[in-house]
């Protein structure tokens, strides 16, 4: 389901949730007719996750240790701008993705029972998972 946030036709923004992905909420770019924008995107790999990503683009990783309002990097695994797609490290050699880290936040509450039969062994427990929220700043080719 989509939900559209702001109505400003340059900053339009969507709210995406699906039922199976319900805890990362992400904040995607609503697309734009293609003479009102340049195509340039990368996919980065963070948190054992790849993300597909854009200049302005708003999204929650895996936690990164870093303070709010520092400045992190990215080395792409894929790189598209215009007509071009440099996906080997000979041609992504300098390319790079620079965010700048928003803030933290959690998860939904995992809960969790476990027990064994005819032994009285029962055990419940929870987990909170904690992201960054970091804001696209720059897609750089090398």
């Amino acid at each position: 389901m989509l939900v559209s946030i702001a109505p400003d036709a340059e900053l339009n923004y969507t709210k995406q949730f699906s039922k199976s992905d319900h805890l990362h909420q992400r904040f995607v770019r609503k697309e734009t007719p293609d003479s009102m924008r340049d195509l340039m995107y990368a996919v980065i790999a963070t948190g054992g996750k790849q993300e597909k990503v854009e200049a302005g683009q708003v999204l929650n990783v895996e936690l990164l240790h870093a303070d709010e309002g520092s400045e992190v990097s990215f080395s792409p695994i894929l790189l598209v701008d215009d007509e071009t797609v440099m996906s080997t490290t000979d041609e992504l050699a300098g390319s790079s993705v620079t965010a700048r880290v928003v803030g933290e936040v959690k998860g939904e509450k995992i809960r969790g029972f476990t027990y064994k039969n005819k032994t009285n062994n029962r055990r419940r427990w929870g987990h909170r998972q904690r992201y960054t929220t970091i804001e696209i700043t720059g897609i750089a080719r090398g």
